[in-house]
């Protein structure tokens, strides 16, 4: 007979209240009791708090502090939540973008968030931690005085009265009210733990961060990140002209200086070590210009990413099949053009570096508002991005552009990298303006 696989342990209050039979064997009902204990505390401190600020108040200093207290009470409840909630309750507030006190009262008093949170700290300091306590003393506070009562009796001696209502006198009352306790503790738990669980909702319906405000954060994080992107690209740029118009051409200039030397010096150990020096410039000069060129290669701005991508096949050692570059390829934003590059020039540098691969293909196009640039090759394979930082900081890069990495590499090969990019071409260039289109470079196969 096939035995049943355990079913998995609840996670929310509310799924271990779906399992009436097993609700008692686990610690949901005790969390619900330490949530509501929590809350009548953290209330009654909160209402005494609340009216010293109230006092505050008629001394026009009150108002900004019973700000502070909301959204403090705010905070410390979204931290409460976790007993009986255990997903965790974001910060609905956004950070200030000037530093100092006035800025962030003045950012919070703007805030639908802060006001929700005063308005909490009213409810909770004034309804809600009463019924707090209420629910506990009838859930908890009941049971527990039935199940004393033999005590009480022997303390008293003579008579007792339960719960202030019902009169014991004798030592059989005591152990038939100690009984109906025992059996109404367990019994009494489970509307115990709903209340917690629909007090819990309630606090993350008012103290959460409302979807509105979560699509505005979204829509600052992706602003951010944009910026963050050009900042990026224009400071990439900056250093590939001062390499290019600094550093370069004093370099070039050094090259001149040490070939006229070599040449002027009679033979010798002199006219050898110049003639060393000549020739270790020249190779600097050569990486130097590779590594411009890396940067952001001229052909990329002059004519666009299927030029630059063509030309970064023509510069790789193992052969590489261009044709699949999309001839018609637009112009694209100059971000989206560098990481596309910086994506394809990297994986096919790892064809030639790691792969052992004896050809490999590229294509770009671009179709439905998305630039799909792919390289293939016919290695053996074995590349994984997450043993690779390599290709972890690919995936990084095009995440800014809220781009996609895929890679398909299982052991013996093939392996294929796939970048996905959305984006939108940028506008044709206007033949009035005396400037020439873009031109695109013809695909050609390297043998």
């Amino acid at each position: 007979m096939q035995s049943r696989s355990p079913r998995p342990a609840a996670r929310t209050v509310w799924q271990a209240l779906a399992r009436p039979a097993g609700l008692l064997r686990t610690a949901w009902p005790w969390r619900a009791v330490a949530h509501l204990a929590g809350g009548v505390l953290s209330g009654a401190v909160t209402l005494l708090l609340l009216l010293v600020l109230c006092g505050f108040s008629l001394l026009f200093v009150g108002l900004p502090l019973l700000l502070l207290a909301g959204v403090a009470v705010g905070a410390a409840e979204r931290w409460r939540l976790r007993l009986v909630d255990p997903e965790p309750a974001p910060d609905p507030h956004r950070l200030p973008e000037a530093p100092g006190l006035a800025a962030w009262l003045r950012l919070r008093a703007r805030e639908q968030a802060t006001w929700r949170e005063l308005g909490y700290a009213l409810l909770h300091a004034t309804v809600l931690w009463p019924l707090d306590l209420t629910v506990l003393a009838v859930g908890l506070g009941l049971p527990a005085a039935l199940m004393s009562t033999p005590l009480q009796l022997a303390a008293d001696g003579h008579e007792v009265k339960v719960a202030k209502a019902y009169l014991v006198t004798s030592y059989p009352q005591a152990f038939a009210a100690a009984l109906l306790g025992l059996l109404l503790l367990p019994l009494l738990l489970y509307p115990l733990t709903g209340y917690a669980g629909a007090r819990a909702a309630f606090a993350r319906a008012l103290l959460a961060p409302r979807e509105a405000e979560l699509r505005q954060r979204i829509g600052e994080v992706t602003a951010s990140r944009a910026r963050l992107a050009a900042a990026f690209e224009a400071e990439r740029r900056r250093i590939e002209r001062d390499l290019h118009d600094g550093a370069q051409q004093r370099l070039v200039a050094l090259t001149m200086t040490l070939g006229l030397a070599r040449y002027d010096a009679p033979p010798g150990p002199l006219a050898d070590q110049l003639a060393k020096a000549h020739d270790e410039a020249g190779r600097v000069l050569s990486e130097l210009r590779e590594l411009i060129h890396g940067i952001h290669p001229q052909v990329l701005a002059d004519y666009g990413l299927g030029a630059a991508l063509a030309d970064a096949a023509d510069r790789t050692a193992t052969p590489v099949d261009s044709t699949g570059l999309d001839p018609e390829l637009p112009r694209l934003p100059a971000a989206v053009e560098s990481a596309a590059h910086f994506v394809a020039r990297e994986a096919l540098a790892n064809v030639d570096r790691h792969s052992g691969a004896a050809r490999a293909r590229i294509t770009a196009r671009h179709a439905d508002g998305t630039l799909l640039v792919a390289v293939e090759d016919d290695g053996h394979g074995g590349a994984d991005s997450a043993r690779g930082s390599g290709l972890t900081g690919l995936a990084d890069r095009l995440a800014v552009l809220d781009g996609t990495l895929t890679i398909t590499s299982p052991p013996g090969g093939p392996t294929l990298l796939r970048a996905e990019i959305p984006c939108s071409p940028l506008p044709p260039t206007d033949p009035a303006s005396g400037s020439s289109s873009p031109r695109t470079a013809s695909s050609s196969v390297r043998d």
